[in-house]
């Protein structure tokens, strides 16, 4: 997974390239500035701590002061942050800044909204691996702030047997039993969790056992009512396909342990916000 620093750098490098020519050709070098970050829609506030970085990585005692933190829940014409420092760098970090602040803060304002949906059930609300390139972590992070829960992070901490590798391994008892070789074989453990299309594969996972969790694939809430009757709390279980803000709670409803939704971090709004100069008057 990409750190924190890495990402900042590389997507400074992507953006600045060999200068930010219009700031260094309209502004002296030395010159000192001021900027506020307004907020221009109500949300869930993500990104913020993030945003510090960006400017601190450019000029490591730029001063940086947070009218609001990570999760707290902003207001149209709210100020969140003030910068002050070479304004080089207030305006060559502005466009990073602002990308990251305003997609995490998308997607932890429609997890919130999602997760406020079902906080009367059990279930617990999941993202996936539907994310930006090189952006995971930021999104995943965002997930957290916005009241979710972080599936695996990628392929490597938890196996997930698919339909595609269950149709090219011969079947889901082949594709259960091989995993638990390779894990012999790499003397690993990792959590095993099976997706399933209908009744008749459930079964074929019960009979087999050895796994952790039971993901329902594009059920109805009727055919995952069932499906969790079947499996008797013996393993958990997670619904996913089709699942969106006006059927959330019908699915939630079912007693499901885990919802996965892709649209979380694949299809949001940004939200709108700005940095903007500070000029004295």
């Amino acid at each position: 997974m990409i750190g924190i620093t890495s990402f900042i750098t590389q997507a400074l490098a992507e953006d600045i390239g060999n200068g930010d020519h219009t700031t260094l050709a309209t502004i002296p070098s030395d010159a000192q500035g001021k900027a506020v970050l307004w907020i221009k829609q109500d949300c869930i506030l993500a990104g913020i701590d993030i945003a510090r970085q960006v400017f601190l990585h450019l000029q490591h005692d730029v001063s940086v002061h947070l009218l609001m933190l990570d999760g707290h829940s902003a207001k149209a014409g709210d100020k969140a942050m003030e910068v002050e420092g070479n304004i080089h760098t207030l305006l060559s970090g502005e466009r990073l800044a602002l990308n990251i602040l305003q997609r995490m803060s998308g997607i932890a304002t429609h997890t919130k909204r999602l997760s406020q949906l079902i906080q009367h059930t059990h279930t617990r609300l999941l993202d996936t691996r539907k994310t930006t390139p090189l952006f995971r972590t930021l999104e995943k992070e965002a997930v957290r702030i916005g009241g979710g829960y972080n599936h695996r992070m990628g392929l490597y901490d938890m196996v997930l047997i698919k339909d595609n590798h269950v149709d090219f391994s011969g079947g889901i008892s082949s594709a259960i039993n091989r995993v638990h070789d390779y894990f012999k074989q790499k003397n690993l453990q990792l959590p095993i969790e099976v997706e399933v299309r209908n009744l008749d594969e459930l079964q074929q996972v019960i009979d087999n056992g050895k796994v952790n969790r039971i993901l329902f694939d594009n059920f109805s809430p009727k055919m995952l009512k069932e499906g969790i009757r079947v499996v008797d709390k013996r393993y958990e279980t997670e619904a996913s396909g089709g699942i969106n803000e006006q059927n959330i709670v019908t699915y939630a409803e079912t007693g499901v342990d885990f919802i996965s939704v892709g649209a979380l971090t694949h299809h949001i709004n940004s939200i709108d916000m700005s940095l903007k100069a500070h000029v004295s008057s």
